[in-house]
């Protein structure tokens, strides 16, 4: 059972939409696919998310942006035992804005509403002794920028009239920071066998926020505020079962569990975090590819998210998700590639809570994800 080896390394990147909506904060889900491609090798890709997030309890028909991120990567075969790459993603983030109107979550005519992006930027250089093997590290440099406002009566106590967080502001401008990642791959190239675990460190950023009330026109509150990205670790996973064939897995873990952001004001005014999660995240995906022609090649796969707790924030009101995926890709010529792919997400239902206290339950969520791609060897 020998395999063709750009059909080898082509394969396996079919569905670029591989997590776009999965627990906590997450969604790119970090792949390093590109950097263990054989030869010189170069992507770029863009992902789009579509999801419907609801409470009828709370009249509220949908709360989620959509949004998209582009990906990029370039792999350079330096040597027969020494390869180079750069990778870029977008890993983190959240765009949410609750309906105008729903005393809940709006009050003045502003309504609740949250942007966090994160961009990531890691250097890799691997090393492989013989055709089997590939240990690789490298840094990572990470941007954070962050603007939330919280309205409405769901950040009003009923038993303490002073903690009124209806009306805050937080601004956190893009700030810099660094990690590092490293990782071992292993593969039998002629039964298309690959195997990939790859750690990446918490990135921790010390940023300077601005913290504003619209019950204190005037004032602003200039403070540090720590924000960790978390640790994590994939395992890629893709062996050939039949003539044309690959099965395959992504196995990722999140340590979302006691994450907090924690602003000066906001904590001195509630005691309450901004943001925080109680569990850790599991995600798997696992499908099969199959070539059918030499230009034409498909994949069908299955994903879970285990989400990352539940209560949650209303920042982000879902617990993980049940996922379906279809892929094609066409290949003109040997050397490059054009890929699409579509999801359907069954998102969990969540309580969302402010402060400890629950506000209400989200639920019959669902998303639709569609990416592209574009591959090229040199």
């Amino acid at each position: 059972m020998k395999f063709n080896k750009i059909y080898l390394a082509l394969l396996g990147s079919i569905l670029p939409v591989s997590s776009v909506f999965a627990g906590g904060l997450d969604r790119s889900g970090q792949s390093i696919s590109a950097f263990l491609q054989p030869g010189n090798y170069a992507e770029a890709g863009i992902s789009i998310l579509d999801p419907k997030v609801r409470s009828s309890k709370l009249a509220v028909d949908d709360m989620a942006e959509d949004y998209y991120f582009p990906s990029a990567a370039i792999k350079v075969q330096a040597t027969d035992q020494i390869s180079l790459g750069l990778l870029y993603d977008q890993p983190y983030g959240a765009d949410s804005l609750y309906p105008n109107g729903n005393p809940v979550f709006s009050a003045n005519g502003e309504a609740t509403r949250v942007e966090v992006k994160t961009q990531n930027l890691t250097a890799l250089i691997g090393y492989q002794p013989n055709k089997n093997w590939n240990f690789y590290a490298g840094p990572v440099w990470q941007t954070v920028e962050a603007n939330i406002q919280l309205r409405g009566l769901a950040y009003i106590s009923p038993t303490d009239p002073s903690q009124v967080l209806s009306g805050y502001n937080i601004e956190v401008d893009q700030e810099e920071a660094f990690g590092w990642l490293a990782g071992f791959a292993y593969q039998i190239p002629e039964i298309a066998l690959k195997a990939a675990v790859t750690y990446r460190s918490e990135v921790k950023h010390e940023a300077t926020s601005k913290e504003t009330h619209n019950l204190m026109p005037g004032a602003v509150f200039l403070n540090d505020v720590e924000a960790v990205t978390p640790q994590s670790v994939n395992i890629d996973l893709q062996s050939g079962i039949a003539k044309n064939t690959l099965a395959f897995a992504n196995i990722r873990w999140v340590h979302w569990d006691q994450f907090a952001v924690t602003p000066t004001f906001l904590k001195t005014a509630s005691g309450n975090n901004l943001i925080d999660y109680s569990g850790d995240q599991w995600s798997a995906n696992i499908g099969v590819g199959h070539k059918f022609s030499e230009q034409w090649s498909g994949t069908a796969a299955v994903g879970y998210d285990s989400g990352a707790g539940n209560p949650v924030t209303t920042l982000g009101p879902t617990e993980g998700y049940w996922s379906l995926g279809l892929g094609a890709q066409y290949s003109p010529a040997a050397n490059y590639f054009i890929a699409g792919g579509v999801k359907y997400l069954w998102l969990g239902d969540a309580i969302a809570q402010t402060g400890g206290k629950p506000v209400g339950q989200f639920e019959n969520n669902y998303a639709l994800a569609y990416g592209m791609k574009i591959g090229y060897r040199f």
